[in-house]
């Protein structure tokens, strides 16, 4: 079941808030959370109901390994061996679904083995409830603590808000939330922030994302095909895939921080304006948040992070970003642009340290020249590592960054006007995201996401959201052009990962 369908606004939302809102003011606090478990169990299984039981193993497994690790902490005996157990076992279930089939395919080719699997389809959301939940096991070894109440731990694994493509919640972020749940007395401004986020996240989805994927789907399955466009046609390609991947991820994320607050639930930032960025350190602190967090958690930190010399760093740098690639997908375009996104960091931390100055803050760095040219340097780079992204093979990205540098001579855009409205619309959107407020600046001080300090700057008073006619207003016609611009249910990109 996606966000951006009828029978999702229509029918699953509003019988799930009512049927919780209810059940907390009948049965009381505890059967409205079992109610939303289920609800979420309901939202999953309509995609395939097979792999219910696939998800609820995951679970059962993981509250049982949590509770066992606090149990060898009571007794002060050993838990390692435990952890690597727990780790192990999510990672094995995740890399037999996302990667037997890449890895088999791949030794093939190679001519190492000639076995061949039959197609592997992969769960949905496994991606994000496997980090999730590794995360939960390994603060238990480190604590010595784990949720006691496996109705609360099935609601943070299965919140169907961020179940599918996230936020990857934190459990000290949402347990206590769970447990805190106003049901059968939702508050007034949770309705009215959470429908206003919600329904801009849809605008951004059905209006903007699934709009520019008209400019930039065409000419990446020409190439495929093999196609050989120009200058012109490359580039309104790449940045049309640019603002189609960022408008639908962040109005996914935009719409499960709204549903979350339907439900009196906060859920985190995912995106802080990363096309602001000054640099690729800045970039990776906006875009995609919660991944950025855990792998740097998770990953980073405990190969040595920066505590061992600069060598270091860098390796562990680039091991990072080639694992976060390969998370992305199976496949080498993914784990190329890892790698060119940790090549950009190695970069960006050598200049900053011949600068003598590697911890330096990034909003004053150079003056206002200095940020703009650092704004425009990362957005280029950004956009020539989504061709990778993006591409089915090598050979397709090679072909479009070939008519990037106009190797095929600069060429012409199809469409209306020779393609002026197109470059037109693109020209606009890249200035608009690299100056305007994103929607949770502009909610100001009613901002329903879990933002770290200093992620998103001050709008002005005069700017700023508030629950007035006007806004509402405002808010139903951009409801309503959403709505009524679902003509086809397009699957989040984020999805496929």
């Amino acid at each position: 079941m996606l966000f951006n369908s009828h029978v999702f606004i229509l029918v699953f939302l509003p019988l799930c808030w009512v049927g919780f809102v209810l059940a907390g003011r009948w049965l009381g606090a505890r059967p409205a959370r079992a109610w939303l478990v289920a609800s979420s169990l309901f939202f999953y299984g309509w995609w395939n109901p097979r792999y219910l039981g696939l998800i609820l193993a995951s679970v059962a497994v993981n509250f049982v390994l949590g509770r066992a690790l606090a149990a060898r902490a009571d007794r002060g005996a050993p838990r390692g061996g435990l952890l690597a157990l727990g780790v192990t076992a999510n990672l094995g279930a995740l890399a037999y679904f996302k990667y037997a089939n890449f890895f088999v395919d791949t030794l093939a080719a190679l001519g190492v083995w000639e076995l061949r699997l039959q197609t592997i389809v992969l769960p949905l959301a496994i991606s994000f409830f496997t980090f999730q939940q590794i995360a939960y096991l390994v603060d238990a070894w480190r604590e010595g603590r784990a949720e006691r109440d496996l109705l609360d731990y099935t609601l943070f694994v299965t919140f169907f808000p961020q179940l599918i493509a996230g936020p990857i919640v934190h459990h000290k972020e949402m347990l206590p939330q769970f447990e805190a749940l106003p049901a059968g007395r939702p508050k007034r401004r949770h309705l009215e922030v959470g429908c206003t986020i919600f329904f801009a996240g849809l605008f951004k989805k059905v209006v903007i994302a699934d709009g520019v994927a008209t400019w930039s789907t065409p000419v990446f399955e020409s190439v495929a095909l093999g196609a050989l466009p120009g200058a012109a046609e490359s580039w309104a390609a790449a940045l049309a895939y640019t603002f189609q991947l960022y408008f639908d991820f962040s109005g996914y994320s935009d719409m499960a921080v709204g549903l979350g607050l339907l439900f009196g639930v906060r859920l985190p930032l995912n995106f802080a304006s990363p096309y602001r960025a000054t640099s690729i350190i800045d970039f990776w602190r906006r875009w995609h948040m919660t991944l950025s967090r855990f792998l740097k958690e998770q990953l980073y930190i405990p190969l040595g992070g920066n505590r061992h010399g600069s060598t270091r760093r860098y390796v562990n740098l680039m091991i990072t970003m080639v694992l976060g690639g390969l998370w992305h997908g199976a496949g080498f375009t993914f784990l190329a642009w890892g790698a060119l996104h940790g090549f950009y960091l190695l970069v960006n931390h050598a200049w900053r340290a011949l600068r003598g100055e590697p911890e330096r803050d990034e909003a004053g760095e150079g003056g206002a020249f200095g940020r703009i040219a650092g704004r425009v340097l990362t957005f280029v780079a950004v956009v020539f590592g989504w061709v990778l992204f993006r591409a089915e093979h090598f050979g397709d990205a090679v072909v479009l960054y070939e008519g990037m540098l106009g190797l095929r001579g600069v060429g012409g855009l199809s469409g209306a006007g020779g393609g002026l409205v197109e470059l037109g619309v693109l020209a606009a959107l890249t200035v608009f995201c690299m100056t305007a407020p994103n929607l949770h600046e502009w909610m100001g001080a009613e901002e329903g996401a879990l933002a770290p300090p200093g992620a998103l700057r001050e709008t002005p008073a005069r700017l700023r959201w508030r629950p007035t006619p006007a806004f509402a207003g405002a808010m139903a016609m951009v409801a309503a052009a959403a709505v009524l611009g679902i003509q086809r249910y397009s699957e989040f990109l984020y999805f496929q990962f």
